[in-house]
């Protein structure tokens, strides 16, 4: 009735393992995406804390100074008697220097491109990061009678 020969065939046993497999598989992948969301998550949380310390030091620097000109994507100042600049460099950062661009203190990395201009009384600062994040800071010149006023 029944035969001996051998027939070639998917066992039960071989198909358990097969799921074993598939699914350690897919539990391995999952546990990656989502550590690969939170790294995402995290650096733009990172990105969104240098732009706020970015801008609070850059708040400091204008009201501490005199608004010389903003020109050539640059805002120059007096400060102390003392010329400086502040913009992008030839590389991906927004640099403090004097008015020559001589020395160097950073004050935000990873800057793709960035545009300073000033319409009246209003400074513009666009940044463009290597991240694809974008944001803009608008300060408004108070003119030097005002300051020594208050």
């Amino acid at each position: 009735m029944w035969s001996k020969r051998k027939v070639k065939a998917f066992t039960l046993l071989e198909a358990l393992v097969a799921l074993l497999v598939l699914s350690g598989g897919i539990l391995i992948f999952q546990g990656l995406t989502k550590l690969l969301h939170s790294e995402l998550d995290y650096q733009a949380h990172q990105k969104q804390e240098e732009w706020l310390l970015f801008q609070q030091q850059l708040q400091v620097e204008l009201d501490r100074s005199h608004v010389e000109k903003v020109e050539n994507n640059h805002i120059y100042l007096t400060q102390d008697q003392k010329p400086i600049a502040i913009g992008q460099s030839k590389e991906d950062d927004i640099r403090k220097t004097d008015d020559r661009g001589r020395g160097y203190q950073p004050m935000i990395a990873g800057v793709r491109s960035s545009k300073i201009w000033q319409e009246e009384d209003l400074i513009h600062v666009q940044i463009s990061f290597e991240e694809g994040l974008e944001r803009e800071y608008i300060y408004h010149v108070v003119p030097a009678i005002q300051k020594e006023k208050s």
